[in-house]
């Protein structure tokens, strides 16, 4: 996951790029995962820096919409990151998502319609929604609350 100390310009209107213009601006994994509807594998790298992370702020990889707040974040110990909420509800979408043979809810850049993950409603855990967004922490970039 990157790590940056500048929050990024979160767009206002609704980003488009081709797709060699994505493929330049990604990673090969993040492109797999945020334009291709991929899965990072779990309990990686980025999840373990993930649980280490302390107060701040998600944004997508692809725009630099804000999407989650460690505020929301908890430990579901899924092996993905997950929060129980986004932090800008406008700034993520949700569709059926049919492609693992049942159906599951899709969880989507509004902005620039990066994949994320998906959202689980209904599992028992002790947070304010009972949801959990399970997102793939690769097409996250995580920038610190500033030290007062």
């Amino acid at each position: 996951m990157e790590t940056s100390n500048d929050k990024p310009v979160t767009p206002t209107e609704k980003v488009e790029k081709t797709d060699a213009e994505w493929k330049a601006q990604l990673t090969p994994e993040q492109y797999r995962v945020a334009r291709k509807s991929g899965t990072e594998a779990p309990n990686g790298k980025v999840y373990k820096q993930f649980k280490a992370q302390g107060a701040g702020t998600y944004f997508c990889i692809g725009c630099g919409a804000e999407l989650f707040s460690s505020k929301e974040k908890f430990d579901s110990r899924c092996g993905w990151p997950s929060f129980y909420d986004p932090a800008k509800a406008k700034n993520v979408t949700t569709k059926a998502d049919y492609s693992a043979g049942s159906v599951r809810t899709e969880v989507n850049c509004a902005k620039c319609d990066a994949h994320l993950g998906h959202v689980f409603k209904g599992e028992g855990f002790n947070t304010p929604t009972d949801k959990r967004y399970c997102i793939n922490g690769i097409v996250l970039k995580f920038v610190p609350d500033k030290k007062k």
